[in-house]
C-alpha cells in the first residue's frame, strides 16, 4: 500500500512541468521508480552528520589511497603547490555559484584565485590543506572504515540550497520546477521562519541566477517517504529559528504542521549524544553542527573532529552498533581547492567534491571506494535500506553505497575513535547563538 500511494503521489508530481536542462525530465524521475529493499541488510538505523564547507583535497591530503594532489594550476597555467593551513585558520573562501564557475573557469579547474576571499587571507588562499594531526580523529574513522574519494556536492553553491539537496535531491522551490534555489539569503536566513524579507536567487536551466525566493518551499523530501512507511526520523539542529543549515525549517509541508515538527526536529544537536545513551535514536538521522563545530572556514574552533567522533563513539559503545551505519559528509566546497573536474549535469549540479566517510560494523575496512556519489547517493542508500521506493530527483541517477559495505560478513566489534574532547564537553556546551554561517 506504501509504495502505491508513493506511486501515485509520484505520478501526480510529474504532471507539474519537465526539464530541458541536460538532466532527465522531472515526468521522468518521478514516475514512481520503486526499487526493492534490501531484506539481507542488517541496517535499521541511518545517521548521516553533516559537517562543513571543505573538500577532499583540503581535508584529506594525507590519507592512503586517496585521490588527492599537492598542487593546482593556476590562470597562468603555474603549479601552485598546496601549503598547510590549520582548520582554525582566520579567513573564509566565497562559496557563492559566482564561486564555483570562478574556480571550474570552464572545466579548466585553475580559477580558484578568481574566488572571494574574507579575513586573513595571504597569497592564493584557496590552495591549502589541514594539517592531518589537527583532524587525526576524521583519519582515524577514514582509515579504520571506507572513504569515499569521488562524493560530489549535487548543488554548485552554497550551504543553503546544499543542504536542500541532502534531504530532497533538489533544491527547486516546488516539485516540478526547472529552476533551483542555487544560493543563500544573504542574512544567515533560510527556512519558512526566516525574515518576511529574506530571499534566495534561483537559477534556471540556462544557467541565469534571479527570481529570489522566499526560502520556504512547498517540496517533497526523504522525511515524505518516511512517514508515509512509518520510519522513525529526528533531525538535530542548534536551535530552533531560521538557518541555512536547518534543512526541515525549509520544508512547508512539515513546518505548516508543527506538531510533526516538533515530533521530529530536536534541538540542540547535542542531544542525539542523550537519545543514544537513553535508547531513542530514531531509524533515520540527520545531524548538524554548531558554528564552532562545523569545520566552516573562519568560522570554527577546531572541535569538529572531536564532535563527530563523540557521535561515532556513542553509537559504537550502544546497542545500535550493530544495526547502524553513519555517513559523514560535508555540505559544499567551501572555495578550497580541489584538483578533480565534476560531471555536469545541468547548469547547476554537479559541485566539487567532499570528503565522505562510511563507519558501520559492515562498512569495508581500511578501504577508499572510488565510485562516483554525490548526495543523492545518500538518499538512495535511506530509500533502499528502507523499501520507501525514490523520490524521482537526484537519487534516481546517483549510485547507491553498495561498493562501501559488505553486508555478508560478520559485523566487526567497535573500537573507539581518540579525539581531544569526549561527549561530556559537548554535553556540557552552552546554549550557542552564533550564526552558522552567511553563504
Amino acid at each position: 500500500m506504501v509504495r502505491l500511494l508513493v506511486l501515485v503521489a509520484a505520478t501526480l508530481l510529474a504532471a507539474c512541468g519537465s526539464g530541458t536542462d541536460g538532466s532527465p525530465a522531472f515526468s521522468k524521475e518521478a514516475a514512481g521508480i520503486v526499487r526493492p529493499g534490501s531484506p539481507s541488510s542488517p541496517i535499521t538505523h541511518v545517521v548521516i552528520i553533516v559537517q562543513e564547507n571543505r573538500t577532499v583535497d583540503n581535508l584529506f591530503q594525507s590519507l592512503p589511497g586517496a585521490n588527492t594532489a599537492k598542487y593546482g594550476l593556476n590562470l597562468q597555467g603555474q603549479q601552485v603547490v598546496l601549503k598547510p593551513e590549520g582548520l582554525t585558520a582566520r579567513y573564509d573562501m566565497g562559496h557563492r555559484h559566482s564561486d564555483w564557475l570562478a574556480a571550474y573557469n570552464g572545466g579548466a579547474m585553475n580559477g580558484w584565485s578568481n574566488e572571494r576571499c574574507s579575513g586573513h587571507c595571504g597569497v592564493d588562499p584557496a590552495y591549502a590543506f589541514v594539517p592531518p594531526l589537527e583532524v587525526q580523529p576524521y583519519y582515524g574513522m577514514a582509515e579504520a572504515y571506507t572513504f569515499g574519494d569521488e562524493m560530489f556536492q549535487s548543488s554548485e553553491g552554497p550551504s543553503f540550497p546544499a543542504h536542500q539537496y541532502l534531504v530532497s535531491g533538489t533544491s527547486t522551490n516546488v516539485d516540478g520546477s526547472r529552476w533551483r534555489v542555487a544560493e543563500d539569503t544573504g542574512e544567515n536566513q533560510g527556512g519558512c521562519d526566516s525574515f518576511s524579507r529574506s530571499k534566495a536567487e534561483m537559477i534556471n536551466p540556462k544557467g541565469r541566477e534571479g527570481d529570489p525566493v522566499f526560502p520556504c518551499f512547498d517540496r517533497t523530501s526523504i522525511f515524505t517517504l518516511l512517514d508515509a512507511a512509518q520510519i522513525s526520523w529526528h533531525f538535530y539542529q542548534v536551535r530552533k529559528t531560521a538557518g541555512p543549515w536547518n534543512a526541515v525549517d525549509a520544508l512547508k509541508p512539515i513546518w505548516e504542521n508543527q506538531q510533526e515538527y516538533a515530533t521530529h526536529v530536536t534541538f540542540p544537536s547535542s542531544q542525539i549524544l542523550s537519545d543514544i545513551a537513553n535508547g531513542n535514536l530514531a531509524n533515520v538521522v540527520y545531524v548538524t553542527p554548531t558554528a564552532a563545530e562545523s569545520d566552516h572556514g573562519g568560522d570554527n574552533n577546531g572541535t569538529g573532529p572531536s564532535w563527530v567522533a563523540s557521535i561515532v563513539n556513542a553509537i559504537g559503545a550502544s546497542p545500535y552498533w550493530n544495526s547502524t551505519a553513519i555517513l559523514v559528509v560535508w555540505d559544499d566546497w567551501g572555495g578550497w581547492f580541489d584538483h578533480v573536474t565534476p560531471t555536469i549535469y545541468n547548469s547547476y549540479e554537479l559541485g566539487m567534491r567532499v570528503p565522505f566517510i562510511v563507519v558501520s560494523p559492515y562498512a569495508k575496512a581500511h578501504y577508499v571506494s572510488h565510485v562516483q556519489y554525490e548526495f543523492g547517493s545518500i538518499l538512495r542508500f535511506v530509500e533502499e535500506t528502507f523499501s520507501l521506493g525514490s523520490l524521482g530527483t537526484t537519487d534516481a541517477r546517483a549510485n547507491d553505497l553498495s561498493d562501501c559495505f559488505n553486508f555478508g560478513a560478520k559485523p566487526r566489534p567497535f573500537k573507539l575513535i581518540r579525539a581531544p574532547y569526549s561527549a561530556s564537553y559537548f554535553l556540557h556546551e552552552p546554549p550557542s547563538d552564533r550564526s552558522p554561517d552567511d553563504e
